[in-house]
C-alpha cells in the first residue's frame, strides 16, 4: 500500500511539472504556431556596407514615415502579381517591396505583408549590388543611376545606368518572374586607359531581428547553403558585437529566413564565391557576397549575373527554383530530420485542399488517409492485445510465486511469453507510428506558408495558430489574458473528450496506480497540447474518433477483451 501511494505521489509531482512547466519547454522546442502577424522590428537605418570591410558605423538620423521617404528619391515601380513595391534608384537597391497575396492578418481589409523597406524608416531592410571599391571608382550608395523604363515587370526588364570619371560605365540590367526572383546581370565597360580590377558584391541588409523566435524545430534568421549542405547554425546572437561568419564555396546561397518570408542572394551557381554574415553594433545585421576581382582592359566589358529571391517560402516554388538550378533551395524551408516524411504529407494535404476547398477537410481526409494505411499493424494490435489477455492470470501467478526473486520472476515471464507466443511491445507499435507522423503534420502545419490563415468552420479562422475560442475569459468577452497553460479552447477540449473515450474502452488495467493515470492523462494531454495548432488537433480528434470506431468494430472480433479478468482465479492459477 505505502508504495502504490508512493507511486502516485511520484506520478502527480510528474503531471504538475507538466502541466506548469510545459509552456517554458514548448516555446523553445515547438515555437507557437502562426501567432500575431509577422512584421519587422523597430529601429534605425544605415547605409550599405562595402562588404569587403563590414557594415559601416550608423549615420544618426530621424526615423521617418514610409511614405514620406519613398518619395524623397526617384524610383522605378515593381509591378508583378505577386510583388508590389519600387526600386531606390538613389543608391540601385532593392527597397520596398509588400507581398500582393499575403496580408499580414485575418482580418478583412488587412493590409499585405511589407517585406522591405528602406533606409530611413523603421524596420530598413533592403538588398543592393555593387561593385568593390580596389581602384575601380565604382558608383557611390549616394549615386543616382539612370533607369532605361518607370517600371519592372514580368517581361519587361528595366536597365540602371551610371559613370564614373576614369572611363568605366556600370549597368545593373534586372529582371522579374511573375513569382519572387530577381535575375540581375552587373556589367562593367571600360573605356579608360588603362586595367581595372572587376569584383561584383550583392548583399542584403537589415535593422533588427524577426519578431518570431528562433528554436530547436525551426531556425528563424541567417541562413546559407555551401559546400554541399544547408548551414542552419548561424543565429543573430553570433553576429552581436561586429562578429561575422563566412564562408568560401560555389553552389550557394544565403540571406535571411523567417517563419514564411526569404530573402535570398543567389550569386552564380558556377562561380566561387566569398561570403559572409556580419553585425554591426547599432543591431544591424548584413548579409553579403562578392566575387574575386578579374582584371579587365581597356576596350573590354564583363556581366556577372545573380539572382535575388524576396518573397514567400511556396514549397513548390522552391522546389522549381532548386530544379532550375539554385542548389538546395528547397532546404529554405526548415523540414528538419523528418523531411521524408514530411514532404509527401504537405503535397498529399495540398492536394486534398485543392480538392476540397477547405483545408480542415483536408486534413480530416489526411487522417482518414493515415489510419487506414496502419489498420493492419491496429489489427495485429488488438490481436496482441487479446493475447496478452489471455495470459493475465498466469502473468499474475508468476508475479505472486516469484514476488521475493525479481530475476526469477522476469526470466518466468519471458518464457511464458515465448511459450505462448505473445509479443508485449506489439500493442505499442501503431502509437510510435503515429509519432513521427504527428511530429511531421505539426512541421508542416508550422512552416509552410500554405497552411497559413486557412480557416476550417465557424471560428476557427486560422487552422495553424492555436484556438483562440478559451473558455476561461469567455472566448474573449471578459477583458483578461488567460495564462497560455490554462488557455484551453474548445477544440482542445473536445480533444481531451476524446481522448477520455478511447481510453474508457480500453481493457481496465490491473494495477489501481495505472487506472489513476488513465483516467488523468486525456487532461493533461488536453493542456499540453491546447498551444498548438488546431489543424493538429483536428488530426488528433479524427485519429480518436477512428480509433473508437475500430475498438468498437474489433471488440466485436475478440469479446474477451472487455472481459473482467477474474481474479480469484488468477489466484488460483
Amino acid at each position: 500500500m505505502k508504495e502504490d501511494q508512493k507511486n502516485f505521489l511520484l506520478f502527480a509531482v510528474l503531471a504538475a511539472l507538466i502541466l506548469f512547466g510545459w509552456p517554458s519547454v514548448a516555446s523553445w522546442i515547438f515555437p507557437a504556431q502562426n501567432p500575431a502577424p509577422t512584421k519587422m522590428v523597430d529601429g534605425k537605418s544605415m547605409p550599405v556596407a562595402d562588404p569587403t570591410s563590414g557594415p559601416a558605423a550608423e549615420t544618426p538620423q530621424a526615423i521617418r514615415d514610409r511614405g514620406i521617404v519613398l518619395k524623397e528619391t526617384p524610383r522605378v515601380a515593381i509591378e508583378t502579381p505577386s510583388l508590389k513595391g519600387s526600386i531606390n534608384l538613389k543608391g540601385a537597391r532593392i527597397d520596398d517591396l509588400v507581398l500582393a497575396k499575403y496580408p499580414e492578418t485575418i482580418a478583412k481589409g488587412s493590409p499585405s505583408t511589407r517585406l522591405l523597406s528602406p533606409a530611413g524608416t523603421a524596420d530598413a531592410y533592403f538588398a543592393g549590388f555593387g561593385w568593390r571599391d580596389d581602384g575601380l571608382k565604382p558608383p557611390s550608395p549616394d549615386t543616382i543611376w539612370q533607369a532605361s523604363g518607370p517600371v519592372l515587370a514580368p517581361g519587361k526588364p528595366v536597365t540602371l545606368s551610371a559613370a564614373n570619371d576614369q572611363g568605366q560605365t556600370f549597368r545593373i540590367e534586372l529582371a522579374i518572374d511573375e513569382k519572387y526572383m530577381f535575375t540581375v546581370k552587373q556589367t562593367v565597360a571600360n573605356t579608360g586607359a588603362g586595367f581595372v580590377p572587376v569584383a561584383p558584391y550583392g548583399l542584403v541588409y537589415r535593422k533588427g531581428i524577426f519578431k518570431e523566435p528562433d528554436g530547436w524545430t525551426v531556425h528563424v534568421g541567417p541562413m546559407s547553403v555551401h559546400n554541399g549542405g544547408a548551414d542552419y547554425d548561424v543565429n543573430f546572437s553570433h553576429l552581436d558585437g561586429e562578429k561575422a561568419v563566412d564562408f568560401t564555396s560555389d553552389n550557394s546561397w544565403l540571406g535571411f529566413t523567417d517563419k514564411y518570408w526569404l530573402t535570398a542572394l543567389v550569386p552564380d551557381q558556377s562561380a566561387m564565391v566569398a561570403g559572409k554574415f556580419r553585425g554591426a553594433p547599432n543591431g544591424a545585421y548584413q548579409a553579403d557576397y562578392a566575387r574575386a576581382a578579374q582584371a579587365l582592359a581597356p576596350g573590354k566589358k564583363v556581366t556577372h549575373t545573380s539572382r535575388f529571391f524576396a518573397g514567400a517560402k511556396e514549397t513548390a516554388l522552391l522546389d522549381t527554383y532548386e530544379s532550375q538550378g539554385v542548389s538546395k533551395f528547397g532546404k529554405a524551408i526548415d523540414w528538419g530530420w523528418f523531411e521524408i516524411l514530411e514532404k509527401p504529407i504537405f503535397y498529399y494535404l495540398d492536394w486534398l485542399f485543392r480538392m476540397v476547398g477547405n483545408f480542415g477537410v483536408a486534413i480530416i481526409f489526411l487522417t482518414i488517409t493515415i489510419r487506414a494505411l496502419i489498420f493492419p499493424i491496429a489489427n495485429k494490435q488488438f490481436q496482441s492485445m487479446a493475447n496478452m489477455r489471455a495470459i493475465q492470470p498466469e502473468m499474475k501467478a508468476l508475479q505472486e510465486r516469484y514476488k521475493d526473486d525479481k530475476q526469477r520472476q522476469q526470466q518466468e515471464i519471458m518464457k511464458l511469453y515465448k511459450d505462448k507466443k505473445v509479443n508485449p511491445l506489439a500493442g505499442c507499435l501503431p502509437i510510435l507510428l503515429q509519432i513521427p507522423i504527428m511530429y511531421s503534420l505539426y512541421k508542416v502545419l508550422l512552416l509552410t506558408i500554405e497552411m497559413r490563415h486557412q480557416p476550417f468552420v465557424l471560428w476557427i479562422k486560422d487552422l495553424s495558430a492555436p484556438d483562440p475560442a478559451t473558455l476561461l475569459n469567455l472566448f474573449g468577452y471578459l477583458p483578461f489574458t488567460v495564462p497560455s497553460f490554462l488557455a484551453i479552447g474548445i477544440v482542445p477540449l473536445l480533444l481531451g473528450v476524446s481522448m477520455y473515450y478511447q481510453i474508457k474502452l480500453n481493457p481496465a488495467p490491473m494495477d489501481d496506480i495505472q487506472k489513476q493515470i488513465f483516467a488523468i492523462m486525456p487532461w493533461m494531454l488536453m493542456f499540453v497540447m491546447a498551444p498548438f495548432a488546431v489543424g493538429l488537433q483536428v488530426y488528433w480528434i479524427t485519429s480518436n474518433v477512428i480509433t473508437i470506431a475500430q475498438q468498437r468494430w474489433l471488440y466485436s472480433k475478440h469479446p474477451g477483451l472487455k472481459e473482467p479478468l477474474p481474479k480469484k482465479d488468477a489466484k488460483a492459477k
